[in-house]
């Protein structure tokens, strides 16, 4: 049984324009120990994909509005609010995209990162503070004893994205969702997060869902890849075999928009056509349709299901469909 199972997952926001579905019957499994890299454009589902499995979507505007979310054999979106926040926090953690924003900026990291374990764990305030002094020396924030009663903005970007992973780790989650953990930090700081988060799975055995837009983020820490555009998942499959032989003009757009060693300063990236559009301006078909070089006819009809188009390879489009109708 997977630690994670996702099954027609559907959010939607109620917009002046009437309810637009942000995510759209997305389906995906995390093994134990697994990492799952989640990919796409800004705007994509990605984030509201993660934060409807915590079920932390705004309420309103937003809502899930069908699917099925099993975390080690339990239906979350059914579970009473009270036992939800038993999970949240303790068993699912999540890293969020922009820590001065996550972070209450009055007060110190170490009550923020004390607080789920006197509430999960039940210790004392004095217990919880020399276990966030020992998370903090973890993550490796240097002199933890001082840091621990710092607030947020006496920490630099890269600290505050450590003091994130603290707070996430502290109870030793099965799952962890890390979202754009690399977001808006040198290069070198990127690295260091990155090798912290692959250590800390190593050292704990747990599962890790990498959201990102970077696929070099991807093809560094993932096992296995699910794009997503507008919504919906369109590819899914190992790392190794998406950067080999992707499938989905979207996926091999993506690709072939990465530069290439002695391309030279002259060379021009390559780019996919167009924007991607509104979700309130979708109407029916594919919803990569207009900025695919390989249209035809049937795109325009009903959206293709995701197939199983090759031995653990799966993708939404109608070249694939057609050709295992054929079959």
């Amino acid at each position: 049984m997977p630690l994670l199972e996702v099954q027609g997952l559907t959010t939607t926001f109620n917009t002046p324009k009437g309810p637009v579905a942000a995510v759209d019957g997305v389906d995906f499994c995390v093994d134990r120990g697994e990492v799952l890299g989640i990919v796409g454009e800004s705007g994509c589902g990605k984030s509201v994909t993660s934060l409807s499995v915590l079920r932390l979507v705004p309420n309103p505007p937003g809502r899930i509005t069908g699917g099925s979310v099993r975390f080690d054999g339990q239906e979350l979106l059914s579970l009473p609010e009270e036992q939800m926040r038993k999970v949240r926090g303790n068993r699912i953690s999540m890293i969020f995209q922009e820590p001065m924003t996550a972070l209450n900026p009055v007060f110190t990291v170490g009550n923020q990162i004390g607080e789920g374990l006197r509430l999960h764990r039940g210790l004392s305030r004095h217990e919880a503070r020399e276990r966030s002094v020992e998370m903090l020396e973890r993550v490796g924030i240097p002199a933890p004893r001082m840091r621990v009663d710092e607030y947020p903005h006496q920490l630099s970007g890269g600290m505050r994205q450590r003091v994130m992973i603290a707070m996430a780790i502290a109870c030793e989650p099965d799952l962890l969702f890390a979202d754009e953990p690399t977001t808006a930090l040198d290069v070198t700081i990127q690295a260091q997060i990155l090798a912290l988060l692959s250590e800390l799975r190593e050292r704990t055995g747990m599962a890790l869902v990498m959201i990102s837009h970077d696929l070099g983020v991807i093809a560094e820490t993932a096992d296995r890849v699910a794009i997503m555009y507008a919504g919906r998942v369109v590819e899914e499959t190992t790392t190794t075999e998406l950067f080999r032989a992707p499938m989905h003009p979207y996926t091999q757009g993506l690709l072939a928009s990465l530069p290439r060693v002695g391309q030279g300063s002259k060379g021009r990236l390559a780019a996919i056509p167009g924007t991607v559009p509104a979700l309130t301006e979708l109407g029916p078909g594919c919803k990569f349709r207009d900025r695919c070089t390989e249209r035809f006819a049937a795109c325009d009809g009903p959206e293709p299901p995701l197939t199983l188009a090759a031995e653990g390879h799966s993708v939404r489009c109608h070249l694939y469909a057609r050709a295992e109708a054929r079959a």
